[in-house]
C-alpha cells in the first residue's frame, strides 16, 4: 500500500469527516453542544419543548420543597404530640376505676 497515493489521502479525509459527523450526531442526540468544522462550539437552540420541560421541572422542584417543609412541620407535631399523648395515657391509668358507665352485661351459663 502506497501511503502517498491520492486514494489513501482521500480515504483518510473521508474517515475524518465520517468520524466528525458521527461525533456530532452522538453529541446532538445527548444534548451536548455541537462542534463546527473549526473546533468552535454551537449551542443547541431552545425549543418550546425544552422550555416547557424546564418550567415543569422548576414547578415540581417548588412543589417538592413545599412538601418537604410540610413534612418537617408534621414530624414536629407528631413527635411533640407523641410525648404529651403518652403523658395523657399515663394520667388516665392513674385515675381511679369506677368513673365509667357500667354495661350490665349478663352472661348465660349452659348446663
Amino acid at each position: 500500500m502506497d501511503f502517498g497515493s491520492p486514494e489513501f489521502v482521500i480515504a483518510i479525509i473521508a474517515l475524518s469527516y465520517g468520524a466528525w459527523v458521527v461525533n456530532n450526531w452522538i453529541r446532538a442526540k445527548n444534548g451536548y453542544a455541537l462542534e463546527d468544522e473549526w473546533g468552535g462550539k454551537t449551542e443547541k437552540a431552545d425549543t418550546g419543548e425544552a422550555k416547557r420541560l424546564r418550567e415543569e421541572n422548576r414547578a415540581l422542584h417548588d412543589k417538592l420543597d413545599t412538601m418537604q417543609d410540610r413534612m418537617v412541620v408534621l414530624e414536629k407535631i407528631v413527635t411533640d404530640r407523641g410525648y404529651s399523648l403518652s403523658d395523657e395515657i399515663e394520667a388516665l391509668r392513674d385515675r381511679p376505676q369506677g368513673n365509667g358507665v357500667p354495661l350490665n352485661i349478663k352472661t348465660s351459663e349452659k348446663a
